[in-house]
Protein backbone atom coordinates (compact mmCIF):
# COMPACT_ATOMS: atom_id res chain seq x y z
CA UNK A 1 0.00 0.00 0.00
CA UNK A 2 1.69 2.92 -1.02
CA UNK A 3 1.10 6.51 0.09
CA UNK A 4 1.53 10.06 -2.42
CA UNK A 5 2.74 13.45 -2.08
CA UNK A 6 -0.65 15.82 -2.18
CA UNK A 7 -0.83 19.16 -3.45
CA UNK A 8 -4.17 21.03 -3.76
CA UNK A 9 -3.93 22.88 -7.58
CA UNK A 10 -4.58 26.53 -7.99
CA UNK A 11 -7.57 25.88 -10.06
CA UNK A 12 -9.33 23.74 -7.35
CA UNK A 13 -8.15 26.63 -4.33
CA UNK A 14 -9.98 29.07 -6.12
CA UNK A 15 -12.84 26.89 -6.82
CA UNK A 16 -13.58 25.82 -3.22
CA UNK A 17 -12.38 29.72 -2.15
CA UNK A 18 -15.74 30.47 -3.97
CA UNK A 19 -17.93 28.04 -2.18
CA UNK A 20 -18.00 25.31 -4.50
CA UNK A 21 -15.67 23.01 -5.94
CA UNK A 22 -16.92 20.38 -8.05
CA UNK A 23 -15.92 16.84 -8.62
CA UNK A 24 -12.33 17.62 -9.69
CA UNK A 25 -11.28 19.92 -6.76
CA UNK A 26 -13.27 17.74 -4.31
CA UNK A 27 -11.67 13.95 -5.89
CA UNK A 28 -8.03 16.18 -4.70
CA UNK A 29 -9.54 16.28 -1.74
CA UNK A 30 -11.09 12.95 -1.34
CA UNK A 31 -7.52 11.50 -2.37
CA UNK A 32 -5.14 13.28 0.01
CA UNK A 33 -7.40 12.12 2.86
CA UNK A 34 -7.14 8.76 1.55
CA UNK A 35 -3.68 8.87 1.81
CA UNK A 36 -3.88 10.27 5.74
CA UNK A 37 -6.00 7.41 6.52
CA UNK A 38 -3.49 5.05 5.30
CA UNK A 39 -0.58 6.85 6.49
CA UNK A 40 -2.42 6.57 10.05
CA UNK A 41 -3.27 3.31 9.44
CA UNK A 42 0.52 2.20 8.66
CA UNK A 43 1.81 4.10 12.03
CA UNK A 44 -0.74 2.26 13.97
CA UNK A 45 0.43 -0.99 12.53
CA UNK A 46 3.70 0.31 13.97
CA UNK A 47 2.34 -0.13 17.65
CA UNK A 48 1.83 -4.03 17.96
CA UNK A 49 2.00 -7.26 16.56
CA UNK A 50 -1.55 -8.13 16.04
CA UNK A 51 -1.01 -5.26 14.04
CA UNK A 52 1.23 -5.40 12.02
CA UNK A 53 0.13 -8.80 10.87
CA UNK A 54 -3.28 -7.43 10.05
CA UNK A 55 -1.34 -4.65 7.81
CA UNK A 56 0.56 -7.54 6.01
CA UNK A 57 -2.66 -9.02 5.68
CA UNK A 58 -4.83 -6.21 4.24
CA UNK A 59 -1.33 -5.54 1.84
CA UNK A 60 -1.88 -9.35 0.25
CA UNK A 61 -5.45 -8.56 -0.07
CA UNK A 62 -5.30 -5.51 -2.33
CA UNK A 63 -3.48 -7.09 -4.58
CA UNK A 64 -6.34 -8.71 -5.80
CA UNK A 65 -9.00 -6.61 -4.38
CA UNK A 66 -7.39 -3.09 -4.39
CA UNK A 67 -11.37 -1.34 -4.38
CA UNK A 68 -12.30 -3.37 -1.41
CA UNK A 69 -9.06 -2.85 0.65
CA UNK A 70 -9.67 0.89 0.14
CA UNK A 71 -13.42 1.30 1.01
CA UNK A 72 -12.62 0.07 4.50
CA UNK A 73 -9.64 2.17 4.68
CA UNK A 74 -12.01 5.00 3.72
CA UNK A 75 -14.17 4.66 6.21
CA UNK A 76 -14.88 7.37 8.25
CA UNK A 77 -14.53 5.84 12.14
CA UNK A 78 -11.08 3.63 10.39
CA UNK A 79 -9.64 7.51 10.18
CA UNK A 80 -10.77 8.10 14.04
CA UNK A 81 -9.81 5.00 15.56
CA UNK A 82 -6.48 4.79 13.58
CA UNK A 83 -5.25 8.49 14.71
CA UNK A 84 -5.82 7.65 18.34
CA UNK A 85 -4.49 4.24 18.22
CA UNK A 86 -1.24 6.48 16.89
CA UNK A 87 -1.79 8.74 20.63
CA UNK A 88 -1.90 5.66 22.29
CA UNK A 89 -5.93 6.02 23.62
CA UNK A 90 -7.28 2.86 21.41
CA UNK A 91 -5.95 -0.32 20.32
CA UNK A 92 -4.06 -1.23 17.42
CA UNK A 93 -5.28 -4.47 17.42
CA UNK A 94 -8.29 -3.48 16.09
CA UNK A 95 -6.78 -3.10 12.64
CA UNK A 96 -7.36 -6.89 12.54
CA UNK A 97 -10.68 -6.15 12.44
CA UNK A 98 -10.54 -3.70 8.94
CA UNK A 99 -8.76 -6.75 7.74
CA UNK A 100 -11.18 -8.65 7.88
CA UNK A 101 -13.91 -6.72 7.02
CA UNK A 102 -11.61 -5.90 3.72
CA UNK A 103 -11.83 -10.01 3.33
CA UNK A 104 -15.28 -10.31 3.33
CA UNK A 105 -15.70 -7.66 1.15
CA UNK A 106 -13.65 -9.01 -1.16
CA UNK A 107 -14.81 -12.99 -0.13
CA UNK A 108 -11.64 -14.25 0.62
CA UNK A 109 -10.14 -16.30 3.11
CA UNK A 110 -8.24 -14.66 6.23
CA UNK A 111 -7.19 -15.88 9.56
CA UNK A 112 -6.04 -13.30 11.77
CA UNK A 113 -5.95 -12.86 15.63
CA UNK A 114 -8.43 -9.79 16.94
CA UNK A 115 -9.62 -8.17 20.33
CA UNK A 116 -13.35 -9.75 20.98
CA UNK A 117 -14.53 -7.78 23.90
CA UNK A 118 -17.10 -9.82 25.35
CA UNK A 119 -17.24 -11.53 22.05
CA UNK A 120 -17.96 -8.90 19.94
CA UNK A 121 -16.14 -7.42 16.70
CA UNK A 122 -16.60 -4.52 15.06
CA UNK A 123 -16.06 -4.86 11.10
CA UNK A 124 -16.00 -0.97 9.79
CA UNK A 125 -17.75 0.14 6.83
CA UNK A 126 -19.95 -3.79 7.34
CA UNK A 127 -21.26 -4.59 10.72
CA UNK A 128 -21.01 -5.95 14.01
CA UNK A 129 -20.32 -9.11 14.88
CA UNK A 130 -21.43 -11.08 18.00
CA UNK A 131 -19.80 -14.27 18.48
CA UNK A 132 -22.11 -17.25 20.31
CA UNK A 133 -20.38 -18.67 23.21
CA UNK A 134 -17.61 -21.23 22.36
CA UNK A 135 -14.56 -19.03 22.77
CA UNK A 136 -10.98 -20.61 23.80
CA UNK A 137 -10.52 -20.80 27.10
CA UNK A 138 -8.22 -17.55 27.79
CA UNK A 139 -8.72 -15.68 25.05
CA UNK A 140 -10.09 -12.15 26.70
CA UNK A 141 -8.05 -10.51 25.03
CA UNK A 142 -7.23 -11.87 21.43
CA UNK A 143 -8.85 -14.67 19.51
CA UNK A 144 -8.39 -15.73 16.15
CA UNK A 145 -11.16 -15.30 13.52
CA UNK A 146 -11.14 -16.89 10.60
CA UNK A 147 -13.19 -15.42 7.59
CA UNK A 148 -14.33 -18.15 4.60
CA UNK A 149 -16.15 -18.03 1.83
CA UNK A 150 -19.29 -20.41 1.94
CA UNK A 151 -18.46 -23.67 0.45
CA UNK A 152 -14.99 -22.25 -0.47
CA UNK A 153 -16.73 -19.90 -3.01
CA UNK A 154 -18.52 -16.08 -2.19
CA UNK A 155 -22.24 -16.45 -2.57
CA UNK A 156 -24.01 -13.72 -2.76
CA UNK A 157 -21.47 -11.90 -0.68
CA UNK A 158 -22.09 -14.48 2.34
CA UNK A 159 -19.24 -15.69 4.22
CA UNK A 160 -18.65 -17.66 7.29
CA UNK A 161 -16.54 -16.12 9.99
CA UNK A 162 -15.33 -18.84 12.77
CA UNK A 163 -13.53 -17.91 16.10
CA UNK A 164 -13.09 -21.13 18.13
CA UNK A 165 -16.49 -23.22 18.18
CA UNK A 166 -18.16 -19.96 17.41
CA UNK A 167 -19.85 -19.55 14.11
CA UNK A 168 -21.53 -17.10 11.96
CA UNK A 169 -22.59 -16.48 8.68
CA UNK A 170 -22.52 -12.64 7.25
CA UNK A 171 -24.20 -11.22 4.36
CA UNK A 172 -23.40 -7.49 4.34
CA UNK A 173 -26.52 -5.53 4.30
CA UNK A 174 -28.99 -7.84 6.11
CA UNK A 175 -28.92 -9.16 9.71
CA UNK A 176 -28.48 -12.40 11.05
CA UNK A 177 -27.85 -14.25 14.01
CA UNK A 178 -24.83 -12.90 15.57
CA UNK A 179 -24.59 -10.42 12.78
CA UNK A 180 -25.35 -7.11 12.98
CA UNK A 181 -25.46 -4.98 9.56
CA UNK A 182 -24.64 -1.06 8.65
CA UNK A 183 -27.94 -0.74 6.55
CA UNK A 184 -27.36 1.47 3.40
CA UNK A 185 -29.48 4.07 2.00
CA UNK A 186 -29.98 4.96 -1.11
CA UNK A 187 -29.03 9.00 -2.97
CA UNK A 188 -29.60 8.94 -6.15
CA UNK A 189 -29.68 6.18 -8.67
CA UNK A 190 -25.99 5.93 -8.42
CA UNK A 191 -25.19 6.64 -4.83
CA UNK A 192 -25.65 5.00 -1.50
CA UNK A 193 -24.88 6.28 2.20
CA UNK A 194 -23.93 3.90 5.15
CA UNK A 195 -25.84 4.45 8.75
CA UNK A 196 -23.42 3.93 10.74
CA UNK A 197 -24.98 3.39 14.16
CA UNK A 198 -22.29 0.40 15.77
CA UNK A 199 -18.88 1.38 15.28
CA UNK A 200 -17.46 2.56 18.93
CA UNK A 201 -15.40 5.21 16.91
CA UNK A 202 -18.32 6.68 14.14
CA UNK A 203 -18.79 9.41 16.56
CA UNK A 204 -16.76 10.97 19.77
CA UNK A 205 -18.99 13.32 21.07
CA UNK A 206 -21.49 12.43 23.89
CA UNK A 207 -24.88 12.63 22.00
CA UNK A 208 -23.86 9.56 20.32
CA UNK A 209 -27.30 7.99 19.41
CA UNK A 210 -27.88 4.22 19.22
CA UNK A 211 -29.37 1.72 16.44
CA UNK A 212 -31.74 3.06 14.32
CA UNK A 213 -35.06 1.28 14.45
CA UNK A 214 -36.51 -0.22 10.99
CA UNK A 215 -39.27 2.30 11.25
CA UNK A 216 -36.85 5.18 11.56
CA UNK A 217 -34.28 3.80 8.67
CA UNK A 218 -37.41 3.94 6.69
CA UNK A 219 -37.94 7.71 7.58
CA UNK A 220 -34.37 8.30 6.98
CA UNK A 221 -34.21 6.74 3.82
CA UNK A 222 -37.21 8.73 2.49
CA UNK A 223 -36.13 12.00 3.59
CA UNK A 224 -32.61 11.61 1.83
CA UNK A 225 -34.21 10.98 -1.38
CA UNK A 226 -36.45 13.75 -0.92
CA UNK A 227 -33.50 15.95 -0.25
CA UNK A 228 -31.71 14.39 -3.25
CA UNK A 229 -34.38 15.52 -5.96
CA UNK A 230 -33.98 18.41 -4.51
CA UNK A 231 -30.35 18.95 -4.58
CA UNK A 232 -30.81 17.12 -8.26
CA UNK A 233 -33.79 19.95 -8.95
CA UNK A 234 -31.94 22.90 -7.63
CA UNK A 235 -28.57 22.36 -6.52
CA UNK A 236 -26.71 20.00 -9.22
CA UNK A 237 -23.31 20.43 -8.27
CA UNK A 238 -24.03 20.52 -4.07
CA UNK A 239 -25.61 17.21 -4.98
CA UNK A 240 -22.76 15.66 -6.86
CA UNK A 241 -20.37 16.91 -4.26
CA UNK A 242 -22.35 15.32 -1.65
CA UNK A 243 -22.28 12.25 -3.70
CA UNK A 244 -18.83 12.48 -3.66
CA UNK A 245 -18.07 13.21 -0.26
CA UNK A 246 -20.78 11.93 2.30
CA UNK A 247 -20.40 8.32 2.86
CA UNK A 248 -21.74 8.11 6.27
CA UNK A 249 -25.11 9.51 8.15
CA UNK A 250 -23.94 8.78 11.88
CA UNK A 251 -27.11 9.21 14.21
CA UNK A 252 -27.06 11.54 17.52
CA UNK A 253 -29.66 12.97 19.79
CA UNK A 254 -31.55 16.00 18.95
CA UNK A 255 -34.75 17.40 19.57
CA UNK A 256 -38.69 16.50 18.17
CA UNK A 257 -38.70 20.27 16.26
CA UNK A 258 -34.87 20.51 15.11
CA UNK A 259 -32.60 18.49 13.33
CA UNK A 260 -28.98 18.53 15.08
CA UNK A 261 -25.88 17.99 12.80
CA UNK A 262 -21.93 18.34 12.79
CA UNK A 263 -18.68 16.83 11.62
CA UNK A 264 -15.11 16.53 12.67
CA UNK A 265 -12.02 16.92 11.42
CA UNK A 266 -11.12 13.20 12.11
CA UNK A 267 -13.84 11.69 10.39
CA UNK A 268 -13.61 12.53 6.83
CA UNK A 269 -16.94 11.46 4.68
CA UNK A 270 -19.06 11.52 7.65
CA UNK A 271 -22.48 13.99 8.90
CA UNK A 272 -23.87 13.49 12.31
CA UNK A 273 -27.31 14.09 12.90
CA UNK A 274 -30.56 14.11 14.54
CA UNK A 275 -33.44 12.29 13.22
CA UNK A 276 -34.64 14.76 10.04
CA UNK A 277 -37.77 16.54 10.19
CA UNK A 278 -38.37 16.82 6.37
CA UNK A 279 -36.66 16.59 2.66
CA UNK A 280 -36.05 20.19 2.44
CA UNK A 281 -34.44 20.14 5.83
CA UNK A 282 -31.70 16.95 5.17
CA UNK A 283 -30.99 19.20 1.82
CA UNK A 284 -30.09 21.89 3.57
CA UNK A 285 -28.08 19.82 6.06
CA UNK A 286 -25.99 18.04 3.60
CA UNK A 287 -25.21 21.46 2.40
CA UNK A 288 -23.98 23.08 5.45
CA UNK A 289 -22.07 19.85 6.32
CA UNK A 290 -20.48 19.59 2.97
CA UNK A 291 -18.86 22.90 3.34
CA UNK A 292 -17.13 21.95 7.10
CA UNK A 293 -15.91 18.68 5.39
CA UNK A 294 -14.47 20.72 2.35
CA UNK A 295 -12.97 22.98 4.47
CA UNK A 296 -11.18 20.04 6.40
CA UNK A 297 -9.74 18.37 3.86
CA UNK A 298 -8.77 21.56 2.35
CA UNK A 299 -6.46 23.00 5.63
CA UNK A 300 -5.40 19.20 5.61
CA UNK A 301 -3.21 20.71 2.48
CA UNK A 302 -3.29 24.52 2.94
CA UNK A 303 -2.88 26.46 6.80
CA UNK A 304 -5.25 28.92 6.12
CA UNK A 305 -5.30 30.71 10.16
CA UNK A 306 -2.10 31.49 11.90
CA UNK A 307 -1.77 29.75 15.57
CA UNK A 308 -4.39 30.84 18.31
CA UNK A 309 -3.58 33.53 19.85
CA UNK A 310 -6.17 33.49 22.06
CA UNK A 311 -8.90 35.63 20.82
CA UNK A 312 -12.33 35.04 20.55
CA UNK A 313 -14.95 36.94 17.84
CA UNK A 314 -19.10 37.26 17.67
CA UNK A 315 -19.67 34.55 15.31
CA UNK A 316 -23.86 35.35 14.61
CA UNK A 317 -24.64 31.42 14.52
CA UNK A 318 -23.19 30.32 17.81
CA UNK A 319 -24.40 31.31 20.80
CA UNK A 320 -20.30 31.03 22.22
CA UNK A 321 -17.61 33.04 20.73
CA UNK A 322 -15.33 31.01 18.22
CA UNK A 323 -11.61 30.96 17.73
CA UNK A 324 -10.42 32.28 14.37
CA UNK A 325 -10.53 28.85 12.86
CA UNK A 326 -14.09 28.00 13.82
CA UNK A 327 -15.42 31.65 12.67
CA UNK A 328 -13.98 30.62 9.08
CA UNK A 329 -15.92 27.58 9.14
CA UNK A 330 -19.07 29.52 10.01
CA UNK A 331 -18.47 31.82 7.35
CA UNK A 332 -17.70 29.34 4.93
CA UNK A 333 -20.93 27.16 5.97
CA UNK A 334 -23.11 30.17 6.43
CA UNK A 335 -22.35 31.57 2.70
CA UNK A 336 -23.60 28.13 1.38
CA UNK A 337 -26.54 28.33 3.69
CA UNK A 338 -27.31 31.49 1.88
CA UNK A 339 -26.94 30.13 -1.85
CA UNK A 340 -29.56 27.62 -0.69
CA UNK A 341 -31.76 29.53 0.47
CA UNK A 342 -31.48 32.16 -3.18
CA UNK A 343 -32.66 29.32 -5.04
CA UNK A 344 -35.70 28.33 -3.34
CA UNK A 345 -37.02 32.57 -3.38
CA UNK A 346 -40.51 32.23 -4.62
CA UNK A 347 -41.03 28.66 -4.07
CA UNK A 348 -44.86 28.63 -3.06
CA UNK A 349 -43.70 26.20 -0.26
CA UNK A 350 -40.46 27.59 1.42
CA UNK A 351 -40.34 31.02 -0.19
CA UNK A 352 -41.15 33.15 2.56
CA UNK A 353 -38.88 31.12 5.07
CA UNK A 354 -36.10 31.28 1.76
CA UNK A 355 -36.61 35.05 1.93
CA UNK A 356 -35.89 35.26 5.51
CA UNK A 357 -32.63 33.24 5.63
CA UNK A 358 -31.12 34.70 2.88
CA UNK A 359 -31.44 37.43 3.79
CA UNK A 360 -30.16 36.43 7.47
CA UNK A 361 -27.02 34.52 6.10
CA UNK A 362 -25.97 36.09 3.45
CA UNK A 363 -25.19 39.47 5.23
CA UNK A 364 -23.98 37.42 8.16
CA UNK A 365 -21.38 35.84 6.51
CA UNK A 366 -20.44 38.94 4.29
CA UNK A 367 -19.49 40.90 7.31
CA UNK A 368 -18.01 37.64 9.29
CA UNK A 369 -15.49 37.44 6.26
CA UNK A 370 -14.99 41.19 6.94
CA UNK A 371 -13.73 40.59 10.03
CA UNK A 372 -11.29 37.60 9.33
CA UNK A 373 -9.39 39.65 6.40
CA UNK A 374 -9.31 42.53 9.56
CA UNK A 375 -8.01 40.02 12.59
CA UNK A 376 -4.62 39.83 10.95
CA UNK A 377 -4.60 36.10 12.01
CA UNK A 378 -4.78 34.78 8.25
CA UNK A 379 -2.03 33.31 6.36
CA UNK A 380 -1.25 34.70 2.58
CA UNK A 381 -3.31 32.18 1.46
CA UNK A 382 -5.70 32.52 4.04
CA UNK A 383 -6.40 36.03 2.90
CA UNK A 384 -7.03 34.83 -0.96
CA UNK A 385 -9.55 32.48 0.52
CA UNK A 386 -11.53 34.51 2.62
CA UNK A 387 -11.22 37.47 -0.28
CA UNK A 388 -12.41 35.08 -2.95
CA UNK A 389 -15.28 33.88 -1.19
CA UNK A 390 -16.17 37.75 0.48
CA UNK A 391 -16.04 38.23 -3.84
CA UNK A 392 -18.61 35.37 -4.16
CA UNK A 393 -21.09 36.95 -1.38
CA UNK A 394 -20.80 40.59 -2.57
CA UNK A 395 -23.21 39.95 -5.47
CA UNK A 396 -25.79 38.23 -2.98
CA UNK A 397 -26.94 41.31 -2.07
CA UNK A 398 -28.66 42.61 -5.51
CA UNK A 399 -30.61 40.02 -4.85
CA UNK A 400 -34.10 41.83 -3.63
CA UNK A 401 -36.14 40.33 -1.28
CA UNK A 402 -39.37 41.77 0.56
CA UNK A 403 -39.42 44.48 3.06
CA UNK A 404 -40.93 42.05 5.65
CA UNK A 405 -38.70 39.55 4.87
CA UNK A 406 -35.38 42.20 5.46
CA UNK A 407 -36.42 43.34 8.43
CA UNK A 408 -37.57 39.84 10.26
CA UNK A 409 -34.11 39.03 9.21
CA UNK A 410 -32.24 42.11 10.75
CA UNK A 411 -34.31 42.00 13.90
CA UNK A 412 -33.15 38.04 14.43
CA UNK A 413 -29.53 39.25 13.65
CA UNK A 414 -29.98 42.29 16.31
CA UNK A 415 -31.86 39.99 18.74
CA UNK A 416 -28.84 37.38 18.64
CA UNK A 417 -26.22 40.22 19.05
CA UNK A 418 -28.12 41.60 21.98
CA UNK A 419 -28.11 38.19 23.47
CA UNK A 420 -24.63 36.49 22.53
CA UNK A 421 -22.55 39.52 21.51
CA UNK A 422 -20.07 41.29 21.23
CA UNK A 423 -17.52 39.74 22.58
CA UNK A 424 -15.56 41.06 25.38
Amino acid sequence: MRLAVHELSDAAFAALAAGGGGAAALAELCAAQTSKHLLLVRLAAEESGTAARAYEALASLEADAPEEVSRCLRHPAVGAWALRACRGQADPGLLAGIALAAAVRAGAACRLEAPVSGGRLMLPSLGLLTLPPGLPSGSRDRVAVTVEPVDGRAMDGRVEVRAGRGRVLVRPGRDGRGWQTLHRLPFGPDTEMTVDDLDPYRWLGGDVAGRLTPAWRRRWSACLGQAWEILRARHAIVAEEVAAMVSVLTPVHGTALEQRSASARNLFGAVALSDPVNGIGMALTLTHELQHLKLYALTDLVTLTLPDDGRRFYAPWRPDPRPLEGLLHGAYAHAAVAAFWQRHLGDPEHGGRAEVEFARWRTASYQVTGTLLDSGGLTEEGRRFVGTLRDTLAPLHGEPVSAAAAARAKRLAEEHRRSHGPVR
